[in-house]
């Protein structure tokens, strides 16, 4: 780890490749189960169900969703 400032966690990698060492940056966000819910939401997804993940318990959510039919998106938005 090279970073971490929450949400927000950065790690650097580096990988030997034919004898060339290739470094990564990469920088994670962890995200609060209430706006992965409302970002499903608002992309057309309902939240049927949410479950620790089976390797991580208490550590990783597993979000299982549901694409919200059109039709019915939008008469819930009021456009139909």
């Amino acid at each position: 780890m090279t970073d971490v400032a929450l949400p927000l966690v950065s790690f650097e990698s580096r990988t030997t490749i034919d004898g060339e060492v290739v470094r990564s940056a990469s920088t994670l966000r962890f995200r609060e189960r209430l706006e992965i819910e409302t970002d499903l939401a608002a992309h057309g997804f309902t939240t049927v169900d949410v479950r620790d993940a089976p390797d991580r318990p208490g550590k990783e959510l597993v979000f299982i969703a549901q694409a919200v039919p059109l039709a019915e998106r939008l008469l819930t938005s009021g456009a139909a």
